[in-house]
């Protein structure tokens, strides 16, 4: 189908839907279906209708350019028919683009140490920080959830909730190995080490989002450990689960009360199966994708942070920034997610005019 057959038949749809919302005998259930379809499709269509609207006027000025009288006119309003049509037109396709469900979702972000000894705590604790400051300049809300200190200094592991608008949408792409190369403070001879952490963003779900049976668990309760009193101490508090079909293990122990450990940790489990659910469906479509920003392999080497030359490179999209010192402060991350953000959308058209 073309695109123009696309945009006739979206429009079509959207008339229809009106003329069902009209109905007097109309049944509240399909009021409530109608109307939010009606609600996702008003924006593109909106697009449409300025587009066949700016398509007709280009015409008219065209025609008026044999006018002597007009021709100066004609001329002056087709140069800013001609600019704006093919950013219409852009802004439309990528309207057409599929939605990703997830994308409004809040986000779990886990850092944890990869190979490189300390200074992979030490860079993994950096990462960690750099997206507290990035969520920060979003105006999002980053809730540390759970924290392993490295013995030598930085993370070992590090997890949080980032709650806001479009949180999954931007984070998105940051899910891989990030790699640093510096000369740490240890190295006498002042030689380069290269470190690793790994980042896993995570979109948040609910239960009801996935389907887990109570059969499928296996739940343990255990006494907690580290700092919460001697209350966490002395009872079974703690709770770890694991979904028999997956493999999946979560457990949670911040909590005095089993009963709230439990929520948090049913949560957490429905959030990693989504997530399983979502890779194995993203590494799928990525096969028939040339850049694959977004295939949703977490082992896969994304990003290179180069101290001495302050340079950072996503080896996905061959993005350079020397920008190092903005970036790991949090609002220079910005650029870069822009470009995972364009390069994907410029992706998903190509494949979308297949």
């Amino acid at each position: 189908m073309s695109l123009a057959d696309k945009l006739t038949a979206l429009e079509k749809q959207f008339t229809q839907i009106d003329e069902q919302l009209q109905r007097p005998d109309i049944k509240p259930a399909d009021l409530m279906r109608l109307g939010k379809e009606r609600a996702e499709l008003e924006p593109v269509v909106e697009k449409i209708r300025e587009l066949q609207k700016l398509e007709r006027e280009r015409a008219e000025n065209e025609a008026l350019l044999a006018d002597p009288e007009m021709k100066e006119l004609a001329a002056a309003e087709l140069d800013g028919i001609r600019a704006r049509l093919p950013e219409l037109e852009h802004e439309i396709k990528l309207a057409l683009l599929p939605a990703d469900e997830a994308d409004a979702k809040n986000a779990i972000l886990e850092v944890r140490a990869g190979t490189g000894g300390e200074e992979a705590a030490l860079f993994a604790m950096e990462l960690f920080e750099m997206y507290q400051k990035y969520a920060a300049h979003k105006g999002w809300r980053f809730h540390v959830e759970e924290v392993t200190d490295a013995e030598q200094g930085g993370y070992k592991e590090a997890i949080a909730t980032i709650t806001g608008h479009n949180v999954f949408a931007n984070l998105k792409f940051e899910s891989g190995a990030h790699r640093v190369q510096r000369v740490p403070k240890t190295e006498s001879q002042g030689r380069i080490h290269t470190s690793a952490a790994t980042v896993a963003i995570l979109a948040e779900v609910e239960e009801t989002d996935v389907e887990i049976r109570e059969a499928d668990l296996k739940i343990d309760t255990y006494r907690s450990t580290g700092a919460g009193g001697q209350h966490v101490n002395t009872t079974d508090s703690a709770v770890r689960i694991t979904h028999i079909p997956t493999g999946v293990v979560v457990a949670c122990q911040e909590e005095r009360s089993q009963h709230k450990n439990k929520a948090k940790a049913m949560k957490m489990l429905a959030t990693k199966i989504y997530d399983t659910q979502r890779e194995a469906v993203m590494k799928a479509q990525a096969t028939t994708r040339k850049l694959q920003v977004g295939s949703g392999d977490r082992s896969e080497r994304i990003r290179t942070y180069n101290f001495p030359q302050s340079r950072v490179t996503d080896h996905r999209i061959n993005f350079t920034s020397h920008q190092m010192e903005q970036i790991l402060a949090g609002y220079g991350l910005e650029e870069v997610i822009d470009a995972l953000i364009t390069e994907d959308q410029a992706d998903r058209l190509a494949a979308l005019g297949e």
